[in-house]
């Protein structure tokens, strides 16, 4: 991959948490920022005028739009180097709680906002021979959990598609990673960005769970500005990896259940391997 000193980077959901802190500090450190938010006047407000930064107001699930602004994004700098998939937000709710409606809106953010992303930007960087795309997971997406069931399922998916695009383009010298952060301190419990299913049923206690994440806002162990730091850095790598674990939280999970799993694997591997024909 060619090195360039001067990356112009594309990236989705910046008015908060994550999206803000890289956003924020990638145009303190003199990179182009193409910034996107359902409403720009968020990211202006912050951000202010600057000629290194391109502020685009774009629903990540409307392909139109998506097109659009990446197009915008190379016209505007000359070039598309770092794409981060980061938008997205959280449902809380039991899979019976859950409506179709919500099921699909979340999907619709957290997957296909990043296909949708990845397709329409692909054709410059296939063309440059040169990009990387970092997709923005979750441990959820990892280690699933009870009453995030379709916010689980978008994110496991992108670490899916992550994987899949990391072999299709390779060869044109593009790096993808999927980054997999643990809970970092944003207001992603306190604000749209975690949501809780209309259809309450008692028994689940959904609405008890997130109270109890809210309450936990503020004492997050990750450190967003250090999380942005990393992020940069790895595309300044050489050979970036293609999963990374962002968090001490996240390591952690990830690492019992990677351990957990072999040994379950070892222990029926006796019914697993008796399926074949004799």
């Amino acid at each position: 991959m060619k090195i360039k000193h001067n990356k112009t980077w594309f990236i989705t959901g910046a008015s908060k948490g994550m999206g803000l802190a890289l956003t924020k500090y990638l145009l303190q450190n003199g990179y182009n920022v193409a910034a996107t938010s359902r409403n720009t006047k968020d990211i202006v407000d912050l951000f202010g005028k600057n000629e290194k930064f391109l502020p685009l107001n774009v629903d990540i699930t409307a392909e139109k739009e998506v097109k659009k602004a990446i197009e915008k994004t190379f016209n505007t700098f000359g070039s598309i180097d770092v794409i981060v998939n980061n938008a997205g937000y959280g449902l809380v709710g039991a899979l019976e709680e859950l409506t179709d409606l919500e099921i699909r809106q979340t999907i619709d953010v957290n997957l296909f906002g990043t296909i949708n992303v990845i397709r329409a930007s692909m054709p410059y960087l296939r063309k440059q021979k040169y990009g990387h795309v970092i997709n923005v997971s979750s441990i959820a997406g990892y280690n699933g959990a009870a009453l995030s069931g379709s916010y689980d399922a978008a994110k496991f998916a992108v670490i899916g598609l992550s994987e899949s695009l990391h072999s299709e383009v390779k060869d044109f010298g593009i790096n993808v990673t999927v980054a997999i952060p643990g809970l970092f301190r944003t207001n992603f419990m306190n604000d749209s960005s975690l949501q809780i299913t209309a259809n309450l049923i008692e028994d689940y206690k959904s609405e008890a769970q997130i109270k109890m994440w809210q309450q936990y806002s503020g004492h997050q162990p990750g450190d967003p500005s250090k999380l942005a730091m990393v992020l940069k850095d790895i595309t300044e790598m050489d050979e970036p990896p293609l999963h990374l674990l962002l968090g001490s939280d996240a390591f952690q999970i990830a690492t019992a259940k990677m351990k957990a799993n072999l040994e379950t694997f070892e222990h029926y591997k006796t019914l697993s391997v008796s399926t074949n024909f004799d």
